[in-house]
């Protein structure tokens, strides 16, 4: 018996929506037919169980495979299948009522998300890339009779007495034009380990070669055969759906492998997340090696709902921080619309955040009091992350302030507290502000952070892309702390106490050295000042602000601009006229001599910091030569 008829849906506007609108990306039919035939398997896996099918469900699988010559591809499984009753009610009526009232909502939405999800549309995926879909079922209700529909796109359909002599469903689409690249074996395998590589059913997708054994030679050797097996493409039970307790470092390693096999390291360590109230989360959290390298490391958390690969961008579901993780999360309390590929924020996302949040930081407190040498031997790999969750999650920061360290240029670390307690007696300026000196260049700056050795200082090392945010964050945090870069001044100026080096020049003799300086220098963006310094330091000394070095840097690392435009680069040469050679430059014989003098000062300035460059260093070492 043959029946015609129109899918109840009241208009012919959805199919369009459907094919243009509805879904991101168009490979993913695959991926929501195959999902399908999946829960159709668990649903008839879970009847047998209760004792309601006793059929064989033993080799229970879905299978995926395609015909280039007749332009199709077939999904089928050996789930629940349906009965002619059941594809008008889950087929045809398209899982709601009304869609004029659908189609209007649509149009109207600002964001297509908001209402998608409430219709059940994933079969209808398949119309993306098809131009007629089949589908040859048979249900495992007791008598049923084997069903088929076709359809091709419009509102019309057919449902016919079917073929199939097994419970389960067979897919057929027949692709249209635009589409025939599904056609393709690689194409389709892609596919497949993308979305599909973890489903909790087994997956078929042709045949693959292997030996077995085929008696002896005449020699008594073992022979082998070659036999064509089905080709499984799919782990049913990955780790983060075990215990941990039924898992080694071996497994979280291995597996790792699985999920990035072209990462070249192998991650630290890892979070096993596993929570069923108040909402389902199961996952496994690696930390990779970051290594500085910040923009390179985001994004590689893969988000899955029961097992079905989702998408890559998880952050609406993670605050930004936590994206430099790698791994996978799994929850079906995340809600997606009909694609699966857009996450819609509600109270659940915000719940798992948090929590995710709360599980990475009392596993980084676990390991800093297990073992805090080991902690301090990762902290190259792990600062970047902690100090990217400190200045960006309020939340993160006070449960990391006790964990997170602060590295010197002697290669010790310190908590907040701990480096608090050491600077303070000897780095407390005149106003009672604890002043942290820090570098960001160990080699640029050797010659600053000697100076402040000298006073017995500790100077910081703080050269991560997050350390400019990450020091302003800190002053804003901690009382009375200021932190400045170790060549934002003279030493004396870094911090000042009461007592001050007596000026060994006159008034006189300052305004004349200042006048040599400006003349042998000649550049508007250095100005000149003559301090009163230890005799111990160099005579010039090139700075530039602390606070407008800032500027600088936020500038940069924004790629915004002042009002007035780029912020130039202005400095402070700091002449020490206490310096031995400032007296040998007031004494030479001629004006000439003392602007050699001062510009050989000046460019020994310039060199020690890796800014004499270009024509002005080859003057530089022509002057050297001459002078020597």
């Amino acid at each position: 018996m043959q029946e015609k008829g129109t899918i109840s849906i009241h208009t012919e506007n959805i199919f369009p929506i459907i094919k243009k609108f509805l879904y991101s990306d168009n490979e993913i039919f695959l991926r929501e037919l195959v999902s399908n035939s999946v829960d159709a398997v668990q649903k008839i896996k879970r009847l047998a169980s209760l004792g309601q099918y006793s059929g064989n469900i033993e080799n229970a699988r879905v299978e995926v495979a395609f015909d280039a010559g007749k332009k199709t591809i077939t999904i089928s499984d050996d789930g629940l299948g349906m009965t002619a009753e059941e594809i008008r009610k889950y087929i045809n009526q398209v899982a709601f009522s009304g869609a004029s009232e659908f189609v209007e909502k649509f149009k109207e939405a600002g964001d297509a998300n908001e209402i998608i999800g409430k219709f059940g549309l994933g079969f209808y995926s398949a119309f993306m890339v098809a131009n007629r879909v089949e589908i040859e079922t048979l249900s495992y209700q007791k008598d049923a009779t084997p069903a088929h529909w076709t359809c091709d796109g419009s509102t019309e359909f057919e449902i016919s007495e079917g073929t199939r002599d097994r419970v389960g469903t067979d897919i057929t689409l027949h692709i249209n034009d635009e589409s025939l690249e599904f056609l393709d074996e690689h194409r389709l395998r892609g596919i497949l380990d993308k979305y599909c590589k973890f489903l909790p059913v087994p997956v078929k997708f042709g045949t693959v070669t292997e030996q077995e054994p085929d008696g002896e030679d005449e020699e008594g050797k073992p022979k082998f055969k070659q036999v064509e097996v089905d080709n499984i493409i799919n782990n049913t039970n990955p780790i983060w759906t075990k215990a941990p307790s039924e898992l080694t470092d071996a497994d979280y390693t291995n597996f790792y492998r699985d999920l990035y096999p072209y990462s070249m390291e192998e991650p630290l360590f890892w979070i096993h997340l596993n929570v069923d109230y108040p909402f389902n989360l199961t996952g496994v959290l690696y930390f990779p090696r970051l290594k500085n390298e910040f923009e390179l490391k985001q994004n590689k958390i893969k988000l899955f709902s029961r097992q079905v690969f989702i998408t890559d961008e998880v952050k609406d579901i993670v605050p930004p921080f936590l994206t430099l993780l790698h791994g996978l999360i799994d929850s079906p309390d995340i809600p997606l619309n009909v694609s699966r590929s857009f996450l819609q924020s509600d109270s659940n996302v915000k719940k798992i955040s948090s929590y995710i949040t709360k599980k990475v930081a009392e596993k980084l407190a676990e390991i800093f009091k297990k073992d805090r040498k080991a902690f301090e031997d990762k902290w190259a790999d792990l600062g970047l992350f902690i100090k990217y969750g400190i200045v960006s999650d309020d939340k993160f920061y006070d449960k990391a302030k006790d964990f997170v360290l602060l590295p010197n240029t002697n290669k010790e670390y310190y908590t907040l507290a701990e480096y608090k307690d050491k600077v303070a007696p000897l780095q407390t300026d005149k106003e009672g502000n604890v002043v942290y000196l820090y570098t960001s260049d160990i080699s640029k700056q050797d010659s600053f952070i000697r100076s402040a050795n000298k006073k017995g200082y500790d100077v910081l090392l703080m050269d991560s892309p997050i350390d400019t945010h990450f020091i302003s964050f800190l002053e804003r945090q901690l009382d009375k702390i200021s932190l400045k870069r170790v060549d934002a001044d003279v030493i004396d100026k870094l911090i000042v106490k009461e007592e001050a080096i007596p000026h060994l020049l006159s008034e006189e003799q300052t305004k004349t050295v200042t006048e040599i300086f400006e003349k042998a220098i000649q550049k508007p963006n250095m100005q000149v000042t003559v301090e009163s310094l230890n005799p111990d330091e160099l005579p010039v000394t090139i700075t530039m602000d602390e606070l407008f070095r800032r500027m600088k840097d936020m500038s940069k690392v924004s790629g915004e601009m002042n009002f007035f435009g780029q912020i130039p680069e202005n400095y402070k040469v700091s002449v020490n006229g206490n310096h031995k050679l400032i007296d040998r430059i007031l004494n030479a014989g001629s004006p000439e001599q003392q602007a050699q003098l001062a510009k050989q000062a000046f460019d020994l300035a310039l060199l020690s910091q890796g800014m004499l460059t270009g024509p002005d260093l080859t003057e530089f070492v022509n002057r050297s030569v001459a002078l020597i």
